[in-house]
């Protein structure tokens, strides 16, 4: 039986990506004159990659990147008035508006009658807390978890920690890299609910010996009765 189910937060529950993907584009249209889009998207990737580990997961560490892909490009040209306009994109993105996918309110609504649910999502700490308390489904979930990382030690610790059976547990994300295959590979499920978009460093491919343990869907609307099929498949 499935006891706990466990939803990502970003481009699963609301939307994400596309605030990224619309400020990206805004960061082309004032480095045009230095570099071309496509160089320009190579060059941020790259960085972006490389302070992972320094700034983590979020809009913070995403302005910085643009910042110092910025000075790079313009081999330190780049004026004061542009670095502003970026750090203007970086607040614009924070106070954006939480937007709640299609069926998301309903489905989680209807799922927290019969389960304990747990929110398990990665970034800036502050920002991901705001989220949450505005996208209106907090008191919904059992715990609330916002991690630096989701891979296998992140779940098998939270798993630990809040005394859950990975067989009675499932993930329900939009990345393959970090909300199936890690949960799959410490012995738990998965439903991959794909967003119309993903950030380079999220695409991975699932590989067959997963598939097993996995589920796609198109819509988070018909995860309610994959649950309740799985459920009456232990009885």
């Amino acid at each position: 039986m499935i006891s706990v189910i466990a939803f990502d937060g970003d481009d699963t529950l609301w939307h994400n990506e596309r605030i990224f993907s619309m400020t990206q584009q805004k960061f082309r249209d004032l480095l045009s004159v230095y570099v071309e889009g496509e160089r320009l998207d190579e060059r941020l990737a790259a960085i972006e990659l490389h302070n992972l580990g320094v700034f983590g997961y979020g809009i913070k560490g995403f302005v910085l990147s643009m910042i110092e892909t910025a000075i790079d490009v313009s081999e330190g040209q780049v004026p004061a008035s542009i670095v502003q306009a970026l750090i203007d994109f970086g607040k614009e993105m924070l106070r954006h508006p939480v937007e709640l996918l299609d069926g998301v309110d309903e489905t989680v609504r209807r799922l927290a009658l019969r389960h304990r649910l747990i929110l398990i999502t990665k970034g800036d700490l502050f920002d991901q807390e705001s989220k949450v308390a505005r996208s209106g489904l907090a008191d919904l979930f059992w715990k609330i978890e916002i991690v630096s990382e989701k891979d296998e030690r992140t779940y098998a610790r939270l798993l630990e920690e809040h005394d859950i059976d990975p067989a009675q547990f499932i993930m329900v994300g939009n990345s393959i890299k970090s909300d199936i295959l890690p949960v799959v590979r410490i012995g738990a499920r998965a439903v991959h609910v794909p967003y119309e978009m993903t950030w380079v460093h999220e695409r991975a491919e699932l590989d067959p010996e997963a598939a097993t343990r996995v589920w796609t869907l198109e819509s988070v609307r018909d995860l309610p009765p994959l649950i309740a099929r799985l459920s009456r498949r232990a009885v």
